[in-house]
């Protein structure tokens, strides 16, 4: 059964990177999969300031990015490598000691999909996810199942037009490259992240709804080791 940590508004941006900071003390070669969006924007910007505090110490840890459009150009500002780089990685002193974005730019999709695949086949000690208004987790969208492996998928219009509305791309991209749900139930530790009160919904279908490809994040349920760090207000819907 997944753990629930409800968190006030104020503080939860806080209370996320807290935990996180406390892992990366006990863990500083902490293998960790790391999402970007909304959801994640203010516990980064918390990181960063604990991380010059020196209370999440980043120096020795691996990143691996949980998904990448494909078909943006590298300065793009939605990309998710240049966007966890603006948000996160190029503030942290020291930096990780490895980053691994996805290699949309170097290689076909399918083969950079089996190259990220790879290295995330080494280990993930724990992943950090999203919860998305139609249930996706990374791209995984709806129709994805609990072996869906890391591959190039064709993005629902919710993901479509968030690339473009809310995060600034200069062209709406129809593709995208995501660590599959197989892999990261794989991973030794899962963190969803949800905050708004617009996600009410979907968290309601996530963890008490039945686990279904059509919610792809309410197969995060198989996982023993999930934990759901919930703002309050995207819990309206929970008894």
């Amino acid at each position: 059964m997944a753990q629930l940590t409800v968190l006030g508004p104020r503080d939860w941006a806080d209370g996320v990177a807290q935990r996180l900071a406390e892992r990366l003390r006990r863990e500083p070669r902490l293998r960790l999969c790391l999402p970007t969006g909304d959801t994640p924007s203010p516990v980064y910007e918390r990181l960063v300031a604990l991380n010059r505090e020196g209370l999440a110490p980043f120096g020795q840890a691996t990143i691996v990015l949980l998904d990448e459009y494909v078909g943006l150009p590298p300065d793009d500002p939605a990309r998710c490598d240049a966007r966890l780089r603006r948000e996160l990685l190029d503030l942290l002193e020291p930096g990780p000691v490895t980053f691994h974005a996805i290699s949309v730019d170097e290689l076909a999709p399918d083969a950079a999909a089996e190259a990220h695949d790879a290295v995330a086949a080494e280990g993930l000690d724990l992943a950090l996810v999203g919860l998305g208004l139609n249930g996706h987790v990374g791209f995984n969208e709806p129709g994805s199942t609990a072996d869906s492996p890391t591959r190039a998928v064709d993005l629902a219009g919710e993901s479509r037009r968030a690339a473009t509305a809310r995060y600034g791309a200069g062209a709406e991209p129809t593709r995208g490259i995501t660590l599959g749900m197989a892999r990261l139930l794989n991973a030794t530790d899962v963190w969803l992240l949800v905050s708004g009160a617009q996600k009410a919904t979907i968290l309601q279908r996530t963890l008490v709804g039945p686990i279904s490809a059509d919610c792809p994040a309410s197969l995060l349920r198989g996982h023993p080791r999930l934990r759901v760090l919930t703002e309050e207000g995207a819990t309206a819907k929970l008894s």
